[in-house]
């Protein structure tokens, strides 16, 4: 069985695509097992709802591979792992920093060549900390209209935050 895990899915005016930001709520700090879990559940969850094969970005500060970083060296692998058919229906890139993830002038600018670098839809975190302020910066300040949803359970589950606007609620 796959491991439970949470997508806040994101309408952000300035973005084209529909952003998937995972895992905000349910798991604090995952490790590679469970990170591959996190983006396979993202990846059905796109899929799922007939919106294709998504690009899915594995974000870190940087976008270098650094021991020092240990999410950088989890999303190397998670790259890997997808190559290896670990991780099926997505295109993987990582470590992507958040700006060349989503701006493709950034990553012109930095020498990324990807076909997830500047336009990801699945954005995962290192943890539950970065990703629940990733989607509440893109809520709060950016406008983005949400959905939070539980993934891997028996049953469907929206997850709202107390601060949820009501059209978030429905």
């Amino acid at each position: 069985a796959r491991r439970v895990s949470h997508v806040f899915l994101l309408a952000v005016p300035a973005y084209d695509d529909l952003i998937f930001v995972t895992d905000a709520a349910i798991n604090i700090f995952p490790d590679l097992t469970i990170k591959r879990d996190i983006v396979q559940n993202a990846i059905d969850l796109h899929r799922g709802l007939g919106l294709g094969e998504p690009r899915v970005a594995l974000l870190s500060a940087v976008e270098t591979v650094n021991p020092k970083i240990p999410g950088t060296v989890d999303a190397a692998a998670l790259c890997k792992m997808a190559d290896r058919g670990q991780i099926e229906g997505g295109v993987l890139d990582g470590p992507l920093a958040m700006d060349n993830a989503v701006s493709a002038e950034a990553a012109k600018i930095k020498g990324i060549t990807s076909p997830v670098a500047g336009r990801a839809q699945i954005l995962v975190t290192p943890d539950l900390e970065a990703g629940n302020m990733l989607a509440k910066n893109m809520i709060f300040l950016a406008g983005a209209d949400s959905a939070g949803v539980v993934l891997g359970a028996s049953v469907p589950v929206l997850l709202t935050s107390r601060a949820d606007s009501v059209q978030a609620r429905l």
